[in-house]
């Protein structure tokens, strides 16, 4: 299924309206709650990563900061996404978007739109697992409808699943009747599979929820959204190489990187990207697990 999301992203004025209706968070702060079957694994020793080359580059997708005083970054300056200025308080009764994580750890999370060639998941799993590192799925309820096996196999792998609606459709373009619709239908597939609809609600062909979504969200049982702050295009298949040097030359403590299952350059990517994470002090972490 071709993915063209990035034509539907905020720009900074819309992203200040978000952020002014509350539920924008730049990161997830220091909560203990985890998803049913996220794993806590314990934190790499904390070692700073080391500067390598200049993360300046075209083939990153930035997060653009919220608000009237975002500024574009001077050449010395990484174009790599950023966390988003400070934030009101949330008004009551809004899910949390979270953006990235803590910045003072030595911590990353890497997650995955989960879809595609099952032989392509697995495969990314056992990388994952063979270097000790924990995902994110945020799993789109018609492919667990194909492949069901795959909601215990991401659990029992120490990993983390997630709902990413039922058919990933433009969510932003739908009433909210329809929203909730494609909401509860991947939590009820989730619900049935693994008996819980999982933590955290990502929106399909957006990078932030617009109100309404974080509506539907909320009424269908999501407290927390999981949105990321880098992300190397890895959907339009730029090769290995290409989807290891956008994710080490932006990464940070506390990045949230977005990623899909069912391509095989992700999943060639994903040795050499654990192996450089280890080298530099950070871990691969679940989302919970970032957030706890």
């Amino acid at each position: 299924m071709t993915v063209d999301r990035r034509s539907i992203l905020r720009t900074s004025a819309q992203l200040a309206a978000l952020t002014a209706a509350g539920g924008l968070l730049a990161g997830c702060g220091r909560e203990a709650a985890t998803a049913a079957g996220a794993p806590h694994p314990p934190a790499a020793s904390p070692s700073a990563p080391p500067t390598s080359g200049s993360p300046h580059s075209p083939d990153l997708i930035p997060h653009v900061p919220a608000g009237p005083a975002a500024a574009s970054p001077s050449p010395t300056e990484p174009a790599s996404p950023s966390p988003v200025a400070e934030q009101p308080p949330l008004a009551e009764g809004t899910p949390q978007e979270v953006v990235n994580g803590p910045r003072d750890r030595p911590q990353v999370a890497l997650t995955f739109h989960g879809q595609g060639d099952p032989a392509l998941a697995t495969a990314l799993l056992q990388a994952a697992e063979q270097r000790g590192a924990q995902l994110t799925v945020l799993a789109v309820g018609s492919w667990l409808d194909q492949q069901p096996q795959l909601a215990r196999r991401i659990l029992d792998g120490g990993h983390e699943l997630g709902n990413h609606t039922q058919n990933h459709l433009d969510i932003s373009a739908m009433s909210p009747d329809q929203a909730f619709a494609e909401i509860t239908a991947c939590a009820d597939r989730l619900k049935a599979l693994t008996g819980s609809i999982g933590r955290w609600f990502r929106p399909s062909e957006a990078q932030y929820a617009t109100s309404q979504v974080k509506e539907q969200a909320l009424r269908a049982g999501y407290e927390h959204l999981l949105s990321f702050d880098l992300d190397p295009r890895d959907y339009a298949d730029p090769g290995a190489d290409a989807v290891q040097r956008r994710i080490l030359t932006a990464v940070k403590p506390g990045s949230i990187v977005a990623l899909h299952m069912g391509h095989q350059g992700t999943v060639d990517a994903l040795p050499a990207v654990l192996d450089a994470l280890r080298e530099r002090g950070l871990a691969a972490v679940t989302a919970s697990r970032l957030c706890s």
